[in-house]
């Protein structure tokens, strides 16, 4: 299960310069507006000490970490959703991920061209925001033509999806993104298809000067913040000059580099860790002498559909997961120590998998 990210925002704000930084791509980054001008896709590896620990016991054939791609989408405008600058043409492109991340401008730089000419933190995420929300209100009016003839005719599931389309509609008129309606699970399957934009959970990425970072953001990012807070999201504050000179070092000069800043976390491991947070995301692993691999998972999946994350036919035939904790496993060393105490287990179609299980699936097909 590979997470998919759109990064979004208005040009100028360091989108292509933080995208080039995580996913060490050599992208355009230029002063002027729509120097992006196809989506750039990148994959990054998710950093994750116990798969290392995983590898040193296990030396196995090979390591599969947990994947995150992320997509740089051009520059958006005012007018985008109309067509304005690049238009429908890069909103497409946001439909296909799991999670936006809109990253704010919040520093100030006259040598760096401001398309509203001022620095304003709140007004950018508003003009991406009615951008996003336009774009999905055209879906809807769209859809809603097609199905109320059905839904005057008396048609069951037409009707329940028009009161579903008009809930919508009336939300997104008021600028209030359909992430935050709360939708039950029936209400979300019906609208899936649609594939819409303020649907999906947002992380607000604020970037700061450099010298704000040590101190944990300025008074913008604060802005920022508050106004994620009022939204139930998370905000990521980062500095992409940063970010771009911890991507040209090795992992261990990366350690020494932030310590030396007064930072704990990169801009990066800050933002996977939200974005797990953000969509309930888990981590189980496989391991053994011929590879050690880790799994994303959602959280409250039973065993059987974990299985099936590796291939369906485990899902089809599961009898049982044997699972030891990756707690135990590096408390007590090795896997026969964790037999011998008694802490490997064997569990049923019921299980509810949980973050750091280390599995063996039983099947028959």
């Amino acid at each position: 299960m590979s997470l998919k990210a759109g990064i979004v925002g208005l040009p100028n704000v360091g989108k292509s310069t933080l995208f080039n930084a995580i996913t060490k791509k050599n992208i355009l980054a230029a002063n002027y507006p729509f120097a992006t001008i196809d989506p750039n896709v990148g994959v990054v590896t998710v950093p994750d000490k116990r798969l290392t620990f995983l590898e040193k016991l296990y030396i196995p054939e090979r390591v599969v970490p947990t994947t995150y791609e992320f997509t740089d989408i051009a520059g958006l405008v005012k007018g985008a959703s109309q067509g304005e600058g690049l238009g429908n043409k890069f909103l497409s492109h946001i439909r296909e991920v799991d999670a936006i991340v809109e990253v704010v401008r919040c520093f100030e730089n006259s040598d760096i061209i401001h398309v509203e000419n001022s620095v304003d933190p709140i007004r950018d995420i508003e003009i991406i925001n009615v951008e996003l929300m336009l774009a999905d209100l055209e879906v809807i009016d769209g859809r809603i033509g097609r199905v109320e003839k059905k839904a005057k005719a008396k048609e069951k599931d037409a009707v329940k999806e028009l009161e579903l389309l008009t809930k919508i509609k009336d939300s997104l008129e008021k600028n209030i993104p359909i992430r935050r309606l709360n939708l039950d699970e029936e209400e979300q399957k019906l609208i899936k298809a649609f594939a819409l934009i303020t649907a999906k959970p947002i992380i607000y990425m604020a970037n700061v000067a450099e010298e704000d970072i040590v101190a944990g953001g300025n008074k913008y990012s604060d802005m920022v913040k508050g106004y994620a807070e009022a939204e139930g999201a998370d905000t990521v504050v980062v500095c992409a000059k940063i970010e771009s000179e911890l991507s040209e070092l090795e992992e261990s000069d990366k350690l020494e580099f932030l310590k030396d800043l007064g930072i704990k976390e990169s801009g990066l491991d800050q933002l996977i860790k939200a974005t797990y947070r953000l969509l309930g995301l888990a981590t189980y692993f496989t391991a053994g002498s011929d590879e050690c691999r880790a799994w994303t998972f959602k959280v409250g999946m039973k065993a059987p559909e974990c299985a099936g994350i590796i291939h369906t036919d485990f899902e089809k035939g599961f009898i049982k997961a044997e699972i030891m904790s990756y707690t135990d496993l590096e408390y007590l060393g090795n896997e026969k120590a964790v037999k011998e105490a008694g802490r490997l287990r064997l569990e049923g179609k019921d299980y509810e998998m949980q973050d750091g299980d280390i599995c063996h699936f039983r099947f028959n097909v």
